[in-house]
């Protein structure tokens, strides 16, 4: 028997949930969805426990059904701002997405435990048997390679003996009488140390390996409903601050002050930004570690010390080692999502996945031509460096002026309760003619600084 579809969807994690859904629900389409795990909800069934958004829930999922409660926090170090759904809540909502609106449709399969490989066969990862599908499109979407710790082996050599465990194996590895070494500057770096404290754990007893220090956007300027005006405000100082700086150094400056910003160290200036998400009080209770290793990236490990890449530190036999190192969102090479038979799902707007793909999925459905599809869904790739800020800041921009001036795009947006920019539903004043102003030369100010900031790379030595 041959499965037929309109679609193949390839990866049941969050993009290609998101994909199915606006196809379930803007069209007639058939897909058949594959995943090599057996329940839908991708990565989030890898990730660690204790790991939650990092943005309001009230942003992620699916177009159609809500995520949460749509509560503001009223303790811990998220208090005052909307909900983070944490790991087992994520899982449980795609399972509920896909037995609760995708297969009830009719229009919906789903084939868990199964894989397309490099000749373009299906095969289940059960059996190694081939699936016969025929289907007039393949949407990828594992092209954003998400990945967490525990999914690979740490990029470093670890010798006999040593406890290094990826960030997973954290909670069952903790005890009385244990130091912690944690690897890794990113999110998952910062949620481990955080989790500790919160544990109670002593400073004093976690060193923290950081490679780069890091830009981290402020959570308080990420909010919908209700305090929604801050997003609205920051959004504002952010055009502001793009449109005046004479200057990159100057503009990474007053985004700080104005508290868009943020880093753990005002003493540090940061290289990366990968779009981390944090709090003030995250922040507060990040800079009680004070023995921060900055010797760049771990190289090997070996009993009683660890070598890095400009120098080693020594370890005890107490301490445990805590693998953070996983790229979540790897940089990847921006490629046309629409070409011919095939689309790539990737950001449309930075760090944005499940909104990207959703966004992706309507053009596909309300849209013929395929060049002005790639021309209404520019990737804007994944960050790394403080640099991409300003790259996908203008990418955000570009995009973001392209679908403003289409009415039908511009009413999906404000109906999207995924568009972290719209009060779904309520449609938003035209900007006045000072505001346009400001956006164009907020645009021009962006072009000339990363222009000047990738002359800068080429000349340096």
């Amino acid at each position: 028997m041959t499965l037929e579809a309109d679609y193949l969807i390839v990866g049941a994690g969050a993009m290609g949930m998101a994909f199915a859904d606006v196809l379930v629900h803007e069209s007639n389409a058939t897909a058949i969805i594959i995943d090599k795990r057996d329940l839908p909800g991708g990565h989030w069934n890898t990730a660690y426990p204790f790991v939650t958004l990092h943005q309001p829930s009230a942003f992620y999922g699916v177009n159609s059904m809500t995520l949460g409660q749509n509560r503001i926090d009223s303790d811990g170090w998220n208090e005052g701002l909307y909900e983070l759904a944490t790991n087992s809540e994520v899982c449980h909502y795609f399972q509920r997405v896909m037995v609760e609106k995708l297969l009830p449709s009719g229009r919906i399969q789903f084939v868990p435990n199964a894989e397309l490989t490099s000749d373009g066969s299906v095969v289940s990862t059960v059996t190694g048997q081939v699936i016969e599908l025929d289907a007039k499109k393949i949407v990828d979407a594992t092209y954003m390679k998400v990945q967490v710790p525990a999914m690979r082996p740490p990029d470093f050599p670890v010798a006999d003996g040593v406890s290094c465990v990826p960030v997973n194996g954290l909670p069952d590895m903790a005890g009385p009488n244990r130091s912690y070494v944690i690897i890794g500057a990113g999110k998952t770096g910062m949620d481990a140390c955080l989790w500790l404290l919160g544990r109670g754990v002593d400073p004093k007893h976690i060193r923290w390996i950081m490679p780069r220090d890091s830009w981290l956007l402020n959570r308080e300027f990420i909010q919908p409903f209700k305090l929604s005006e801050r997003t609205a405000t920051g959004f504002a100082h952010q055009m502001q601050a793009f449109a005046h700086a004479p200057d990159v150094t100057e503009l990474f400056g007053i985004l700080e002050n104005a508290g868009q910003l943020l880093r753990i160290d005002p003493g540090q200036a940061p290289s990366m930004y990968r779009c981390a998400t944090v709090t003030q009080l995250e922040i507060e209770q990040l800079r009680r570690i004070k023995q921060i290793i900055r010797k760049g990236r771990v190289t090997a490990v070996m009993p009683g010390h660890i070598s890095l890449e400009q120098g080693s530190m020594n370890i005890g036999e107490d301490s445990i080692l805590i693998d953070c190192t996983a790229d979540g969102l790897a940089h990847r090479p921006a490629k046309p999502i629409f070409s011919g038979q095939q689309i790539t799902l990737q950001s449309v707007r930075t760090c944005q996945q499940v909104f990207s793909a959703a966004f992706i999925a309507h053009i596909e459905v309300t849209k013929a031509d395929e060049d002005t599809k790639n021309e209404i869904c520019t990737p804007v790739p994944h960050p790394d460096t403080e640099i991409d800020y300003l790259r996908t800041s203008l990418g955000n921009a570009r995009n973001g002026a392209a679908w403003a001036s289409d009415p039908e795009i511009s009413s999906w947006l404000t109906a999207s309760r995924l568009d972290g920019f719209s009060q779904a539903g309520i449609e938003p004043p035209a900007p006045t003619d000072e505001q346009q102003a400001l956006g164009r030369k907020a645009l021009q100010n962006l072009q000339r600084f990363v222009s000047e900031s990738e002359t800068s790379l080429v000349s340096s030595p």
